[in-house]
């Protein structure tokens, strides 16, 4: 069973600097690609990492930047899986040398 954590614990975390919690309960972020090319390869590695977690988010592309937005259905908001993937989410733009922007949600 999942359990939903709030949005001050999901913030508190370690390695979820990039991302803000929002109204909606979900967390999110935008990833400042560049280019089209570099967000196409972003999401390609977001896709892995969310088909290996068994954890799949809302991804956006549009030229420049890649809005992610995460959250846990079986509990309508926020979970620890939410946490872990954010994190690896994180990792690969840090990796693919693209920052997060998370004030332009």
């Amino acid at each position: 069973m999942v359990e939903a954590i709030t949005a001050d614990e999901f913030s508190a975390a370690d390695g979820v600097a990039d991302w803000r919690v929002l109204e909606s309960g979900q967390a999110g972020t935008v990833f400042r690609t560049g280019s089209f090319n570099k967000g196409v390869d972003f999401v390609v590695r977001i896709g892995a990492l969310a088909d290996a977690a068994d954890h799949h988010p809302d991804v956006d592309l549009r030229y420049p930047m890649v809005t992610v937005r995460l959250s846990t259905h079986e509990v309508d908001g926020l979970t620890e899986r939410d946490v872990a993937l954010a994190r690896e989410i994180s990792v690969a733009a840090a990796e693919l040398g693209v920052e997060a922007d998370p004030g332009r949600l």
